[in-house]
């Protein structure tokens, strides 16, 4: 069975802390917020008002006038309940504007320091990563405050605040009774409501995650769609799809039914509610000690408390799940990044690009040692190539240069400048790479060049082609630069997407350049082009080449020899053949391989 992860909805309390921490963001607009929390007020205000009106209208209706009286009243009476109801909707308009600018700003500053704070996290962390659920985090984080802010200022405090003037007004004009039942109503309505949402729970999050099942299910059979038509699995594949759906069905029905419940529930208690109050007030009027407009009004004042509150189980529990969204967003933020700069780091100063390794040694787990004590040099201007077997060390001393990973023991210095103690971006300015596993964004193959250097011009783009050997391949496309390379580049071959990575580095211009395996997935007439482009662009900068056949790095100033995280053999291609030791010896199976490659 394919697995798959699945988001649950948060357990446990909700973590009041959050709001702390989104204050800060919130008072970029101080005025807004007063001005919205204003409006808030006075549309609660005309809210509590409107049942006074009504109750004077029917009373005004109700009692015996002239008819010249019967005409007048009731009409100004109607006009002001118009009015004040425009009034009430307005002021809930200008609230809702008022604060969406407040939300879409936190948003948008919370969202970018994000952005920004995970390109400053080491690459450990984005090795271990899963990128389609720290995606997820951000999206339902920044939604989890819009939703937060929007339901905390405008349901809920509102809802509490007018309870509370409902309450304060029915103690005082109609005694105790009328208030009780409000506020024991609106309680056992709360209560009930927050137990049974915690009790559905599990069966929204089975719906959820059968609901995710089917979809991962679809998706996956679908993206594999050769692979289910060369094994003949359509039938198998749609009985899987179909458990699946069945399991969805099942789940929706629990959760249709666990609403069924929390609904009815909740339904009952307004009943019982609305009930009681109809009761002691039908009593009053037939008393005489109110009037039916009063009846009226302690009927529209019940209503129009319930009416926000029937929405208090969705808001409830989805509170929770933006308060949890919120807290893992905020979570990423606290990630520290392991790879810092000093206070008052200076920019790297490249005059002549000399790279000096002094007795680096270093490690992913102390347990298994990459790097022991590796001391070497390159002068200014050299070319110099690493050359060993798979996991000697030679794609980590790229990474320890571009500082992804800081060294355990020793330092790295270039032209005298410990990289440890420079800016990290000055550092990464000053050097090009064209890596062994090149991926590319989902744009042009223009864009993706130009991505080298965003201020450089369209002639420098171009010359960065020409330079790489890209003008023919470009020029046999309908749509030329501007052809899209797919996501990852995967509409490229190895060989162009490399050729593109060598255009990009071109472009950068940094005096130093790093060739990660870059022509590990090119044929030989392509390589023949390729090397002759690095040797080219070489000219006049210090270049790194890590290189897997040997045949490319014949011409370097000097080749050095890992093994086992240690440099064993180095010198020029001659004086290492002439050593007769491990170079000589990778130097022979090559060639065999490639005489055999070539009889073939």
């Amino acid at each position: 069975m394919r697995g798959h992860k699945s988001f649950d909805e948060p357990q446990g309390p909700v973590n009041w802390q959050i709001l702390k921490q989104l204050w800060p963001y919130l008072l970029e607009f101080r005025q807004r917020i007063a001005l919205a929390l204003l409006c808030l007020i006075a549309a609660k205000v005309a809210s509590v008002g409107l049942p006074f009106i009504l109750k004077h209208i029917v009373d005004d209706l109700d009692v015996q006038h002239t008819a010249s009286n019967i005409a007048l009243v009731p009409l100004a009476l109607i006009i002001a309940y118009g009015t004040v109801r425009l009034a009430n909707v307005l002021f809930g308009e200008i609230r809702d504007t008022l604060f969406g600018r407040v939300t879409e700003r936190a948003m948008r500053r919370i969202g970018l320091k994000v952005f920004k704070h995970l390109h400053q996290l080491d690459l450990d962390f984005h090795l271990n990563r899963q990128t389609g659920g720290l995606s997820r985090d951000i999206e339902r984080g920044t939604s989890g405050i819009s939703f937060l802010m929007r339901f905390m200022v405008f349901n809920i405090v509102p809802t509490l605040l007018e309870i509370g003037m409902v309450a304060g007004i029915l103690l005082f004009n109609y005694g105790i009774g009328f208030a009780l039942i409000i506020v024991l109503s609106v309680i056992a309505y709360v209560a009930y409501s927050i137990k049974a949402t915690n009790w559905r729970t599990r069966f929204v999050r089975q719906m959820n995650k059968a609901d995710s099942t089917t979809n991962t299910r679809a998706i996956d059979s679908l993206l594999n769609y050769e692979t289910v038509k060369y094994f003949n699995n359509e039938d198998y594949e749609a009985n899987l799809y179909d458990d699946n759906l069945a399991e969805w069905e099942v789940a929706r029905r629990k959760n249709r039914l666990s609403l069924f419940t929390l609904n009815g529930g909740q339904a009952f208690i307004i009943a019982v509610a609305m009930t009681a109050m109809m009761l002691l007030a039908g009593q009053r009027v037939a008393a005489g000690t109110m009037t039916l407009g009063d009846f009226v009004l302690i009927n529209a004042f019940t209503m129009q408390i319930f009416m926000p509150l029937n929405f208090l189980g969705f808001v409830y529990r989805e509170i929770r799940s933006s308060m949890a969204n919120i807290e893992n967003l905020f979570n990423l933020l606290n990630k520290a990044p392991q790879i810092t700069d000093v206070d008052h780091a200076a920019n790297l100063s490249v005059s002549q690009g000399a790279i000096t390794f002094n007795n680096v040694a270093f490690y992913y787990q102390s347990e298994r040692p990459i790097l022991n004590n590796l001391t070497f040099s390159i002068l200014p201007g050299q070319k110099v190539a690493i050359v060993g077997e798979s996991g000697a060390g030679k794609s980590t001393l790229i990474k320890l240069l571009f500082r992804l990973y800081d060294v355990q023991q020793g330092s790295i210095e270039i032209d005298g400048q410990n990289i440890q103690q420079v800016n990290q971006q000055s550092l990464r300015q000053h050097i090009a790479i064209v890596p062994q596993d090149t991926v590319l964004f989902n744009d042009s193959i223009f864009a993706n060049i130009h991505y080298g250097r965003p201020s450089a011009s369209i002639e420098d783009v171009e010359k960065a082609i020409d330079m790489a050997h890209l003008r023919q391949f470009i020029n046999s496309l309908p749509n030329g630069n501007d052809t899209t390379v797919g996501e990852r580049g995967l509409k490229l071959s190895g060989g162009e997407k490399q050729r593109v990575a060598i255009a990009r580095a071109i472009l950068k211009g940094s005096p130093i350049l790093l060739f990660d395996e870059a022509t590990s997935s090119l044929d030989s007439h392509s390589e023949r082009a390729i090397l002759a482009a690095i040797k080219e662009v070489s000219q006049g900068h210090t270049s790194l080449i890590i290189a897997h056949r040997l045949s490319t790095i014949v011409d370097a100033d000097n080749i050095l020899v890992m093994q086992q995280g240690r440099i064993v053999e180095q010198g020029n291609h001659h004086q290492l053949l002439a050593q007769q030791g491990l170079y000589q010896t990778l130097w022979q199976t090559q060639q065999k391989q490639s005489e055999v490659n070539h009889v073939d």
